[in-house]
């Protein structure tokens, strides 16, 4: 470092840290006189008692401490009145130096780099102030990202870099005024020359940063009206600001929401926070913790720093104390660094009624939430939601409309449940929430049903796709709570849009929770219904025919003394028989299922029966008949004006015996017919479902590229237990057609991995196939 006066190397150490005169007075025991005079050079020769105390109360070691004291030995101190301007060279150290350490290496944060990256060149062409905003959760790393990027970017900065807390967090943020001085001794300008006036003051804030390009850090904004102040007209500057809140009143040129870390990124940074060799030697333990602490590196900093202080601790053993919810934020703390602190900072800044819906939403079962949910939990509305949105309590998610809680923040958000809301407010709120998303879903799914045909039901597959985990965690809770009419409700509900919507293991256990429901409320009809679907699930979706196979014996038995339930009972009997490969008995039953159908007068069951009776007789081998029945199945639901989602599945039966019987351009018709239906609808299953067939029709005609799009565009969407296996092997046919044997090799890999999934007589045939193959 070049000589200059004791004075100024004495301010430029003081305004380093930042310290005011009065700050290094109480820190080294001398008068804030002595310290300004010497600053000013009215001292021109200070003691070397005196010297040490500054040494120690600047905290300067090494060299800068030795050559701090050299320059006092020598006398070469300026008078106040004489005291030239500041070096370009001491001014840009002051500025540069004003950065904190970079105390752990930034992990997984590349793509925020090169962003940042981006908005420093961008800044570099510009002929006006560049403003980015940073903002995300607490224990995001923002303050972390910007100095690693003042320490990579500063000396792109003809200026160099300077930083600035503004202590947006504590209960008394830095003032505008106060921080426009701390940016003036930054740039290198003398106490005495600093107006007391705050306009005076902010207005040689602005004219110098005028006449300079730096990189502004403005660390932790409280607000818009904190920042504004700040800003002027400085072409080539960037100013980077950091908040908890999103700061949307503020005119940024950039914006970057600092999401949470990947999983693969979580467990990087607390590689380097441990060690490599502690990782490699758990890495499943390793991998848990990561996941515990949800991406947030804040958490993952204090977790990494708990192993590394405690090397006789496994890294499982941490992983079992963050498992417990009512522990983990405990668990997350690190000397001064707590997890929980940091969510009470902003907790404790919200409005009451914010706080109160930030509370209630860890009531919310499902890992979204919605205007909707948050009108149930409070009467405040979307006001409260856009604050939390604001302050960063809340995400936003990829669904407009839509916000996210963080796990981690969601175990505070029930913290605070428990110590702020009287427990029988909180049951009653939990009540609500329950009943509202049951009643809801309920009335949502009964517009699916055939016998009363609704034209728009785009809405409520809306909802119902968007609150499934939401009225899933509701029915859970109702079943838990014994609220058996309600579970019974909404699992007969269910019924006709499970058809095209859905997973196995969701109807699974719908049907289930349904059937355990009626039984306990003394139903046998219900009962028996329940179990029917269910048996579906099972077959259909779950591919466990041996298990569906029992619960379709076990509703047989049930004396329901309905013909309508009896219909049904040997209608999914029919096809669980065919998915063993009972193909006679599927046929047996797929008639008496038409007969008492046909009986009951119940022309909806009666179609689907006939269709399906036709599709039992295709399997074995009677295709005459098969076309018949399943002609007469199409041509009395047309004639009825019957459900076009229903339609389109008679359609496609239909198109495949036609198709297997030689009648292949009446076969494609009808699925043209039938995608267009589902299009209509936006039933993607459907479609998939239509393309699956398509393709399986196309390869057999001998047309390859057409059969090859149509099965890759249905695997995506395949939804029937075994359609993926046929449709994976098919192309695997397909690419070997094709002379891509690394691709047929992959796909029939995926096929195999997939049959374990399915116990079906059919996809063992298909395995063993498979197996074959790549065996050659």
């Amino acid at each position: 470092m070049s000589t200059t006066a004791f004075g100024d190397f004495l301010r430029f150490y003081r305004s380093r840290i930042p310290l005011t005169q009065e700050e290094l007075a109480e820190r080294t025991g001398l008068s804030m006189r002595a310290i300004s005079d010497m600053e000013r050079g009215r001292t021109l020769t200070p003691q070397f008692r005196t010297v040490q105390l500054l040494v120690g109360g600047l905290g300067l070691e090494g060299e800068e401490a030795a050559e701090f004291t050299a320059l006092a030995r020598a006398g070469r101190i300026s008078a106040a009145e004489d005291k030239p301007e500041v070096p370009a060279v001491v001014a840009a150290a002051v500025a540069s130096f004003t950065l904190p350490p970079v105390l752990v290496e930034l992990t997984g944060r590349n793509t925020e780099r090169t962003v940042l990256d981006g908005f420093a060149s961008e800044a570099d062409a510009s002929s006006r102030l560049q403003i980015a905003v940073i903002h995300g959760a607490p224990g995001a790393g923002k303050t972390a990202l910007a100095i690693d990027a003042g320490h990579r970017l500063g000396a792109r900065f003809a200026d160099g870099c300077v930083f600035l807390d503004l202590r947006g967090t504590e209960a008394e943020p830095v003032t505008p005024d106060r921080a426009a001085h701390r940016l003036l001794r930054s740039f290198g300008v003398d106490d005495r020359q600093i107006p007391d006036d705050p306009d005076d003051k902010l207005a040689l804030y602005h004219s110098l940063l005028r006449e300079r390009t730096v990189l502004l850090v403005l660390d932790s904004a409280a607000n818009e009206a904190q920042v504004r102040p700040l800003l002027a007209s400085s072409p080539g500057t960037l100013v980077l600001v950091t908040s908890r809140k999103t700061l949307t009143g503020l005119d940024a040129r950039h914006r970057l929401a600092l999401g949470l870390l990947p999983l693969d990124r979580s467990v990087e940074l607390l590689r380097v926070v441990t060690g490599p060799r502690r990782l490699a030697a758990e890495p499943e333990a390793a991998t848990r913790v990561a996941e515990l602490c949800g991406g947030m590196p804040l958490a993952l900093l204090i977790a990494g720093n708990r192993l590394a202080s405690r090397p006789q601790w496994t890294i499982a053993h941490l992983a079992d104390q963050l498992e417990d919810e009512g522990r983990r934020l405990s668990v997350l703390r690190a000397g001064d660094l707590r997890v929980r602190a940091a969510f009470e900072i902003s907790y404790h800044q919200l409005s009451p009624g914010a706080a109160t819906l930030f509370r209630r939403l860890a009531l919310v079962p499902g890992p979204d939430t919605s205007a909707d949910v948050a009108a149930v939990l409070t009467s405040f509305g979307e006001e409260a939601l856009d604050e939390l949105a604001d302050a960063s309590l809340l995400g936003i998610s990829e669904t407009p409309g839509r916000y996210t809680l963080h796990d981690l923040l969601r175990v505070f958000a029930r913290e605070r449940l428990e110590l702020d809301e009287d427990p029988a407010d909180v049951r009653e709120v939990t009540s609500r929430l329950r009943h509202w998303l049951l009643t809801t879903a309920t009335q949502a799914a009964r517009l699916f049903d055939h016998d009363n045909p609704v034209q728009d039901k785009e809405s409520a597959g809306r909802w119902l796709a968007m609150e499934l985990e939401n009225w899933r965690g509701a029915l859970r809770s109702a079943v838990t709570e014994g609220e058996h009419d309600r579970v019974l409700e909404l699992a007969q509900a269910m019924h006709w849009y499970s058809d095209m919507h859905g997973i196995g293991e969701l109807w699974r256990e719908v049907f289930r929770a349904g059937a355990s429901a009626a039984r306990h409320l003394g139903h046998p009809r219900d009962t028996a219904e329940q179990l029917n679907y269910l048996s579906w699930a099972l077959y259909a979706l779950c591919g466990q025919p041996h298990e569906a196979l029992a619960v379709h014996e076990e509703a047989a038995a049930v004396p329901a003394d309905d013909i309508l339930t009896e219909a049904w009972t040997w209608y999914y009997g029919s096809a669980i028989r065919r998915r063993l490969g009972q193909a006679d008995q599927a046929v047996r039953l797929g008639r008496q299922s038409v007969a008492l159908f046909e009986q009951a007068g119940y022309l909806i069951g009666e179609n689907l029966a006939l269709s399906l009776l036709g599709l039992m007789l295709h399997t074995a081998g009677e295709l005459g008949e098969a076309v018949e029945v399943q002609r007469r199945s199409v041509a009395q639901h047309r004639g009825a004006g019957g459900d076009e989602q229903l339609l389109s599945m008679l359609l496609i039966r239909l198109a495949t015996s036609l198709a297997a019987a030689g009648q292949v351009p009446e076969s494609l018709d009808l699925l043209d017919e039938a995608e267009s239906l589902f299009l209509r609808h936006g039933t993607t299953a459907g479609v998939a479902r239509v393309r699956h067939n398509r393709g399986l029709v196309l390869m057999d005609a001998g047309r390859l590229v057409e059969a090859r799009e149509q099965l890759v565009s249905a695997l995506g969407e395949a939804r029937l237990s075994d359609h993926r296996v046929e449709i994976m092997a098919r192309l695997a046919e397909l690419a070997d057609a094709a002379g891509e044997t690394g691709k047929a090799r992959e796909l029939r890999v995926r096929a195999l991995a997939e049959c374990d999934r399915y116990d079906t007589p059919a996809v063992r045939g298909t395995a063993a196939k498979l197996t074959v193959a790549l065996s050659h």
